[in-house]
């Protein structure tokens, strides 16, 4: 079962008073594994950014306006998602924009139903309890520290994380085994296996942890595990 999780930054609120996509990233889950497969593009909106959009995002004017405009990327943007389920935290917004931007260029919407709104089930599973990404991740133990300006690519592999959690854990169903008389269930679906990422993810080891790490392994003498290989 591929998934896509999905996130956008605009330069408002509503895209009928003007407002524009200025990213999108997007990260593919297959059987709820992060394949390393993600799809990141910054959008010129062909508009002036408001001061407060360029606070939260970090981008500019300047450094949007030689990226390609929507109509540019569209058709691959969906080619890239397909007929998967797409994950969005508060669907409604960020649908409401890929559809308006889709419909200036007379591509085919997305279908709403095709989006699943963890925000939505956030609100049904901790009635009352601030449910933000953010506040997700603070519940999840989730690390969100780089998290200091609103990215798209960055938002979206952290919302895999809150969703595997959302819907049980990291292995919600344990399924170790699969039949392969069940429906839906294809021969290229039981052989696949997760591809390497593109860019490996940066180290979260201190210097400081290291340099304790390698003291204690001096101590351990040649032979010690660490030492080999």
């Amino acid at each position: 079962m591929r998934e896509i999780v999905l996130d956008t930054e605009t330069t408002g609120l509503d895209p009928k008073t003007g407002d524009r996509i200025v990213e999108i990233g997007a990260v593919e889950l297959f059987n709820h594994v992060a394949t390393g497969t993600t799809y990141h593009q910054y959008i010129n909106p062909k508009r002036d950014m408001p001061h407060e959009a360029f606070q939260v995002h970090g981008l500019s004017e300047e450094f949007l306006s030689d990226k390609p405009v929507f109509e540019q990327i569209g058709q691959a943007f969906l080619d890239f998602v397909g007929d998967s389920k797409m994950i969005i935290h508060n669907a409604s917004f960020d649908m409401k924009f890929l559809n308006a931007e889709l419909r200036w260029m007379n591509l085919p919407e997305l279908p709403w139903e095709q989006a699943i709104d963890t925000l939505a089930i956030a609100r049904k599973k901790f009635p009352g309890a601030q449910v933000s990404l953010d506040a997700l991740c603070r519940r999840y133990g989730i690390d969100n520290t780089a998290r200091t300006l609103h990215g798209a690519l960055l938002d979206s592999e952290i919302l895999a994380e809150v969703y595997l959690e959302l819907i049980g854990g990291r292995q919600p169903d344990f399924a170790l085994q699969v039949d392969q008389g069940q429906s839906g269930v294809s021969a290229a679906d039981l052989n696949w296996r997760p591809k390497p990422r593109p860019t490996p993810l940066a180290g979260r080891i201190t210097a400081q942890e290291q340099a304790a790490h390698d003291a204690f392994v001096e101590k351990m003498g040649e032979n010690a595990l660490w030492r080999q290989g």
